[in-house]
C-alpha cells in the first residue's frame, strides 16, 4: 500500500503565497508521475501541475508564471508552490501519484487533500 501525506495548506490573502508538500511511503515499483490537482465544491478535481520521470512540467494555464511544481525522485516527494494567489485559487489541494505497485498495475494513489482558502 502506498500512503501519501500533505501539508501546508491554510488562510492566505491575495497575493500572498504558500507551499504544499506531499511525501509517498510504502511499497511501489515504478513512479511515473506526481503533481498537485484542485477541487471545489460541484466541480470535478483538476490537474494543477505535475512532473514526469524525465522531469517534464505540465501546469494548468491558469498557473503559468505564479506556481511552481518540484519533485524529488529519489525521495518520492512533490512541492507545490503558490505565489501571487488569487481567491479563485481556493480549493481543496491533492497530492496525486501514479505508477506501476509491486504486482506491475498501474495505479493511482491520491493523498487525503489540504484546504487553501485565499481571502482578505
Amino acid at each position: 500500500q502506498v500512503h501519501l501525506v500533505e501539508s501546508g495548506g491554510g488562510l492566505v490573502q491575495p497575493g500572498g503565497s504558500l507551499k504544499l508538500s506531499c511525501a509517498a511511503s510504502g511499497s511501489i515499483s515504478t513512479v511515473y508521475f506526481m503533481g498537485w490537482y484542485r477541487q471545489t465544491p460541484g466541480k470535478q478535481r483538476d490537474l494543477v501541475g505535475d512532473v514526469d520521470n524525465n522531469g517534464r512540467r505540465t501546469m494548468d494555464d491558469s498557473v503559468i508564471g505564479r506556481f511552481t511544481v518540484s519533485r524529488d525522485h529519489a525521495k518520492n516527494t512533490v512541492e507545490l508552490q503558490m505565489n501571487r494567489l488569487k481567491p479563485e485559487d481556493s480549493a481543496v489541494y491533492y497530492c496525486k501519484l501514479e505508477g506501476l505497485d509491486m504486482n506491475g498495475i498501474r495505479r493511482d494513489y491520491w493523498g487525503q487533500g489540504t484546504q487553501v482558502t485565499v481571502s482578505s
